[in-house]
């Protein structure tokens, strides 16, 4: 790991646990949380709080989390055997030249919640007292497996006891370690070699607390205004725990920016969405993914949105939407489904029960109900009648269909691709189109056939005119 010029402060965050309490086979860190691994969280507020890229130690799965953060996330640095918090932040600082930083943020993996802003805060506290140390607490009923801070008459600090080690008085405390720290790095470096071997074979970071108080330096508490940032999620209840708190946070968010949630209860919004101002969702709708919400949108109930982007003024009514692209004022709905390609140009009606995939659907094209479009191409103002389908797959291959301008395609019209259907061209109800239809001609039958030519618009022949 290099790095030409560190920055004074770096932050390092612990993600290196096998999280056993989870019960699975992923590692903790990277179990998903509103749209992304819950150590991205974390990576997240350390780059927001200090500018720079952030130093991750791995170790269960390494690769894995490597692989799924990809290389250049963060500096990894990867402990094994797993020696504890001590152990971690002595490899950590084995990677940085300490003659070039000053300060080392130390905070966890597993700890979605802490915002930037508190981060930031711990830090510029740490800035403005004397001594080595300044740590984050929190004061709370559920103690969640924390250490308590322990202190003396005059309401010093004076060491962190594990709840593992800790006597029922201590369990009784409410002032809780975060876990959370600011210290000054050359003093770090100098003590982590002094830590005490602790009865389970690791060495603590919480030890070095009362390293410091033993030379008599002062340890400063940064209090927690808001406990849920302290929430550390260890089994499948904390993460529920976890996703509740952020979702509520992801909504309150939005709705400040101008969105209305109906029911947000029932709203599933993951942190990768954005949404345009004085647009409405109504419940029971899940937005997913990369997936964008222009303004002045109603979406749901009953809608699933993955990763699609949506212009402005459109309605979309108990449908489902995967990596699709839709542009304004697009009408679609109830038990409509886009699937991945499906891109609907600008005033687009999308009836019940209709589906297009990898398919252009142009400006004001009608499809009303009951059709499916696939690999199709399908120009300005065409209406599609009930029942219509691009028979596209021959058993071994996808074929194109194509449907010009203003077209009108008749219901329960079979189109067998590769075919071509002219502009202004008609199809009759029921036909089995297999043959290109010209411009502007009426085929019927099956196998459907021309069987008359169409008047053409004053305005087209003059355009051929000119």
């Amino acid at each position: 790991m290099s790095e030409a010029h560190w920055p004074e402060t770096v932050g390092i965050i612990l993600a290196a646990g096998r999280g056993r309490r989870m019960r699975s086979k992923r590692p903790k860190v990277l179990h998903p949380l509103l749209g992304r691994p819950m150590v991205e969280y974390a990576l997240r507020a350390v780059e927001q709080a200090l500018g720079s890229k952030p130093i991750l130690v791995i170790g269960h799965q390494a690769e894995l989390v490597r692989e799924t953060l990809g290389p250049t996330r963060a500096h990894y640095v990867h402990q094994d055997p797993p020696l504890g918090t001590g152990d971690a932040v002595r490899r950590a600082l084995a990677a940085i030249p300490l003659d070039q930083v000053r300060t080392v943020l130390v905070t966890n993996g597993d700890m979605p919640l802490l915002r930037a802003e508190t981060l930031r805060a711990l830090v510029d506290a740490h800035h403005h007292h004397p001594g080595p140390i300044t740590m984050l607490t929190v004061e709370r009923d559920q103690a969640q497996g924390f250490g308590r801070v322990l202190r003396d008459a005059a309401g010093r600090v004076i060491a962190i006891i594990e709840e593992a080690h800790a006597t029922p008085e201590q369990r009784a405390i409410r002032e809780l370690n975060v876990g959370v720290y600011a210290f000054d790095a050359a003093w770090l470096a100098a003590h982590l070699p002094q830590l005490p071997l602790s009865p389970k074979g690791e060495y603590y970071l919480t030890d070095t607390i009362a390293l410091a108080v033993k030379e008599g330096a002062v340890v400063h508490v940064l209090p927690l205004e808001d406990p849920t940032e302290a929430l550390g999620v260890n089994t499948r209840a904390h993460l529920a725990q976890a996703a509740r708190a952020m979702q509520q946070r992801i909504l309150e968010r939005w709705m400040a920016a101008g969105v209305t949630f109906i029911d947000p209860a029932r709203t599933y919004v993951e942190d990768t969405v954005t949404l345009g101002q004085d647009t409405v969702v109504w419940p029971d709708t899940y937005l997913m993914g990369n997936t964008h919400i222009g303004e002045d949108c109603e979406i749901g109930p009953n809608t699933y949105i993955l990763s699609t982007r949506v212009g402005n003024r459109c309605r979309i009514f108990a449908s489902v939407l995967e990596h699709a692209h839709v542009e304004d004022d697009v009408d679609i709905g109830p038990y409509s489904h886009l699937r991945k390609g499906a891109h609907l140009a600008r005033g687009v009606h999308m009836g019940n029960f209709g589906e297009v995939k990898n398919s252009y659907l142009g400006p004001g094209v009608k499809m009303g109900h009951f059709s499916y479009i696939g690999d199709a191409t399908v120009e300005e103002g065409v209406n599609i009648g009930a029942g219509t389908i691009t028979c596209n797959y021959d058993g071994e291959r996808k074929h194109p269909t194509y449907i010009g301008a203003h077209a009108f395609i008749g219901s329960d019209t079979m189109l067998v691709a590769p075919v071509r259907i002219g502009e202004g061209a008609r199809t009759g109800a029921g036909a089995v189109v297999t043959k290109d239809v010209p411009p502007y001609t009426l085929a019927v039958g099956v196998p459907a056939r021309a069987i008359r030519r169409l008047p053409r618009p004053q305005s087209s022949q003059h355009a051929e005119e000119a």
